[in-house]
């Protein structure tokens, strides 16, 4: 499970590099993102245009990684493969999290 992180304005992107976030990888997928936002900005954006699966372990790992940022800091998410999305839309947790269709859209608005 690699990361890579950067600060592009007032946001730290995190971009998921495998193409997978399950059971195997979700604790570590945690603790990676616990790192990689450490001491950001208030505004935390998940790229996930790499992960084309994802399983109730790895949303339950997203899930956990915003309630550790919260609440000062939000986790907001980008780019969801059509796999990914449906997952999020069936549990319903599209209404949880602000998912913008791009990255580059998701830098364009300072939703707060």
């Amino acid at each position: 499970m690699d990361l890579a992180s950067e600060m592009i304005g007032d946001r730290m992107v995190v971009t998921v590099q495998s193409a997978r976030i399950d059971a195997a990888a979700a604790i570590q997928f945690k603790d990676k993102m616990r790192v990689a936002a450490e001491g950001s900005s208030p505004k935390v954006l998940l790229d996930l245009s790499q992960v084309d699966f994802i399983d109730s372990s790895g949303l339950g790992a997203i899930v956990g990684v915003m309630k550790c940022l919260a609440p000062e800091r939000r986790l907001d998410l980008a780019s969801l493969q059509p796999n990914v999305e449906r997952v999020f839309r069936l549990t319903r947790m599209d209404s949880v999290f602000i998912i913008y269709p791009s990255r580059e859209e998701a830098l364009r608005t300072h939703a707060h």
